[in-house]
């Protein structure tokens, strides 16, 4: 095994003497499915309305497209387990340079993303309580709120952060499961008899569907974050990965097929919260409800698994030297409070900007989803190749790895990351490039001479 990837194993196990392991199966399968079906789920089939059929056609696309990055993330657990997942691999397979951007680029989609779960959180307590649709700064308060009390609960310490993402998960698969199969029976099918209501072509229409729905399956790789603290992560992380990614898969396509085939497409299309309207027009007002209260408890539970996220792989990253220190400073309890506080900032300033303008609702949503999409697709895009990089630069890991008939999964993957990052459009494309390119003057600081003495002298220990 080569230094770089030795070290990064070696984190892992050097973490995992240092504390005792607390994360199972059952809990790393809550963590990708907690962090997968969240608020992007709950809120997709308004942006995706105006799509029509092509939608589903979409989710079908990038269910297969996700689960090849499932399977690529799986193999990559098996090979070298270790704390800060894309980053780590990444770094594996690419030098401390390229490590550095893909953690830079991995913590922006999560902190920009977060304001988009928490508007899903507070569309669908809107439904209940009305009167935030008209008291914004109420509106706002409750948004910011969420955030800032999960990243609280975070820094108790993992353990507590796992055990709420997997209550969290449990309780809500029951009623959108129960929406996705039961609902099946209120659908009305001609609504899917026009395949693009859209004024573009059919593959332009598709692509505007990919990041919409891809937002929806960020999370994949979440089951390899937290390896350090995860029990047996050779054979934990992969199974949670793409058991995880499959029960997403299912409940995405069936879920959104029901409410886009019970709610009316110009309706749909203007819904803060299009599953509690779906439930109310099958059910009732009680069904509303309880589907809306589901997906509060989901909100959060995303908000925790993204916030576990947004401090283990700057975390990772900062240890060997490729993140500015302050996210690499543990507290009393082994958590980066000073870093998670300093990105929790970062997600607060994005909610402070989105009320000086006007855009509807579903607008911001799709303008966050976009940027915070476009900028995970690089990590995924890197991920893809790691394991080919791997075996022809003849690194020793690379002589117990059989790349041949891997290949076919790793070039879909790495094509399906691509696609996405197209799908996203100019305008998010462009905020990506300039977030990640104010990481230069990091990398700067980070570089000089103390500072790589300082980080390699950590990979040598």
């Amino acid at each position: 095994m080569s230094a770089t990837s030795t070290a990064v194993g070696a984190s892992a196990e050097t973490g995992a003497q240092s504390h005792e392991k607390s994360l199972g199966l059952a809990t790393c399968t809550a963590l990708v499915v907690g962090n997968m079906i969240g608020s992007g789920f709950f809120v997709a089939p308004a942006a995706l309305a105006r799509f029509g059929t092509t939608a589903l056609v979409g989710w079908a696309v990038m269910a297969f497209g996700a689960i090849c990055l499932g399977i690529v993330f799986a193999r990559l657990a098996r090979i070298a387990p270790a704390t800060g997942g894309p980053y780590a691999y990444t770094r594996m397979g690419f030098g401390r340079f390229a490590g550095f951007m893909i953690a830079w680029g991995y913590w922006i989609s999560i902190w920009a993303s977060l304001p988009a779960m928490a508007a899903a959180l507070v569309g669908y307590l809107a439904s209940l309580f009305p009167v935030l649709a008209v008291h914004k700064l109420l509106a706002l308060g409750i948004a910011l709120g969420a955030m800032w009390g999960v990243a609280l609960l975070n820094m108790r310490g993992v353990k507590e952060a796992g055990l709420f993402a997997a209550v969290t998960t449990y309780t809500k698969l029951v009623p959108f499961t129960a929406i996705a199969l039961f609902g099946l029976l209120w659908v009305n099918w001609h609504t899917f008899d026009t395949l693009n209501p859209t004024d573009l072509p059919f593959l332009s229409a598709l692509a505007g569907t990919a990041p919409l729905t891809m937002f929806a399956f960020l999370g994949i790789e979440s089951a390899t974050v937290p390896a350090g603290d995860v029990i047996d992560p050779r054979r934990t992380i992969p199974r949670a990965t793409v058991l995880g990614t499959v029960i997403s898969a299912t409940i995405y396509i069936l879920g959104t097929t029901v409410v886009m085939g019970v709610i009316p497409r110009e309706t749909l299309m203007h819904s803060s919260a299009p599953f509690a309207d779906a439930a109310r027009a099958m059910w009732g007002e009680w069904a509303a409800v309880a589907i809306a209260l589901a997906a509060i408890v989901s909100s959060l539970g995303a908000l925790n698994g993204w916030t576990l996220m947004l401090a283990q792989v700057p975390m990772a990253a900062a240890q060997d030297g490729a993140m500015p220190p302050i996210f690499g400073r543990l507290s009393s309890r082994g958590v980066p409070a000073q870093g998670l506080a300093l990105s929790i900032a970062l997600s607060t300033l994005l909610v402070l900007l989105s009320i000086s303008g006007t855009s509807a609702f579903v607008a911001f949503y799709n303008l966050i989803v976009n940027l915070s999409t476009d900028a995970a697709m690089l990590p995924y895009v890197f991920c893809s190749v790691v394991e080919a990089v791997l075996f022809v630069k003849r690194r020793p890991i690379s002589r117990a790895l059989r790349i041949g008939p891997f290949m076919p999964v790793a070039i879909v993957a790495f094509v399906f990351s691509l696609g996405t990052i197209y799908g996203a459009g100019a305008e998010a494309g462009m905020w990506s490039l300039i977030l990640i390119m104010l990481a230069a003057p990091i990398w700067i600081r980070l570089s000089a001479p103390e500072a790589g003495a300082h980080a390699e002298s950590r990979i040598e220990d």
